[in-house]
């Protein structure tokens, strides 16, 4: 199972930094999007995977789960989701200025 998890926690990083290379501003959002889902799934593939495990046993831990890896997850999704927000409302707000969303035309001339 944490192979699998692997891989696409491989691909997402993959296709997330060929999104960040591109010249597409809304491509980079999705980019940017694609890497931060990828360090959320690969935070929780280290914690370890457990199947039927509940969260908490007993005192001694013995067969548990450890639910700060969650937490923190659940807490980096609000961030990235937050930050996913002001990136759209900024490339909203450039393409209404600038009339392009192409990173290269973004770049302005050389005699600025």
């Amino acid at each position: 199972m944490e192979i699998l998890m692997f891989f696409a926690i491989g691909v997402l990083f993959a296709v997330g930094t060929y999104f960040i290379l591109c010249r597409s501003l809304l491509k980079v959002i999705i980019g940017i999007m694609l890497i931060s889902h990828g360090a959320h799934m690969l935070l929780l593939t280290m914690a370890g995977l457990r199947q039927g495990a509940p969260p908490l046993v007993d005192i001694s831990g013995s067969e548990a789960t450890d639910p700060l890896p969650q937490a923190m997850i659940l807490t980096a999704i609000v961030i990235s989701f937050g930050i996913t927000a002001f990136l759209v409302v900024l490339a909203y707000r450039t393409y209404k200025v600038n009339k392009t969303e192409d990173l290269d035309k973004l770049r302005g001339s050389e005699d600025e």
